[in-house]
């Protein structure tokens, strides 16, 4: 359980920095985009990746902290779902997955 908590913490720290990176792109201080049409072309179609990648950072984000939440309660390898235990391998690929297969498949 410590190892898992340990490997949330840290997952965490590299996604607030990876959230920070795209803030700061998205909200960067050279002015507007370009004036070349091709070139605000791509660079409105980067903000949109940027965008997506920045949704999918903070959508795991919450999980993360959701599971450090269960943890330090104790509930770690217990499914918010159905209460029965969560295979330790699913825990493994998934560190911070609060639901047992058969729940998150329904």
């Amino acid at each position: 359980m410590n190892n898992r908590k340990a490997e949330l913490e840290t997952l965490r720290a590299d996604l607030k920095a990876r959230l920070a990176r795209y803030e700061a792109h998205q909200h960067r201080e050279d002015g507007a985009l370009d004036k070349d049409f091709e070139e605000q072309a791509t660079q409105t179609q980067n903000d949109e990746v940027v965008d997506s990648l920045e949704s999918e950072v903070r959508v795991e984000l919450v999980q993360i902290e959701r599971a450090l939440e269960r943890i330090a309660h104790g509930l770690g390898d217990e499914c918010e779902s159905c209460g029965e235990p969560i295979d330790p391998r699913r825990l493994q690929v998934l560190p911070y997955t609060t639901v047992c297969v058969d729940c998150a498949e329904d």
